[in-house]
């Protein structure tokens, strides 16, 4: 199986359990793999035919932005089923970054995969 990436989403987002986290939106950062035969995109030439990773994009950018919640693993879960939900994805592995959380990390967050593995 193929695999259809997006490597560094970067969206405004309010999440956090802390009362400092609440009050003003921070960066999270996604990355993500999903699995989708490429072969008949690759024959058609047509953009109907791909797993559409800007629809994607922007469909994830949106919600991350409307959303509300305190941890970080909510957000992916609710992520990871809107791209097998909405996009005929068999299988995402979706890595969910919240940069300078912890002091002296680049970043922590949580990586899920969900769906069958691609074979």
């Amino acid at each position: 199986m193929d695999i259809v990436f997006v490597d560094g989403l970067e969206v405004l987002a309010l999440i956090g359990i802390y009362d400092w986290e609440r009050r003003a939106k921070q960066p999270v950062v996604l990355d993500l793999e999903m699995a989708f035969d490429n072969r008949i995109p690759a024959a058609t030439d047509q953009i109907g035919d791909t797993l559409d990773y800007k629809a994607v994009s922007k469909r994830l950018a949106q919600y991350i932005g409307d959303s509300q919640f305190g941890l970080v693993e909510t957000l992916a879960e609710r992520c990871a089923e809107i791209v097998l939900q909405e996009f005929g994805v068999r299988w995402v592995k979706l890595r969910l970054t919240k940069p300078g959380a912890v002091r002296g990390a680049r970043g922590v967050g949580v990586q899920i995969e969900r769906g069958q593995k691609p074979t």
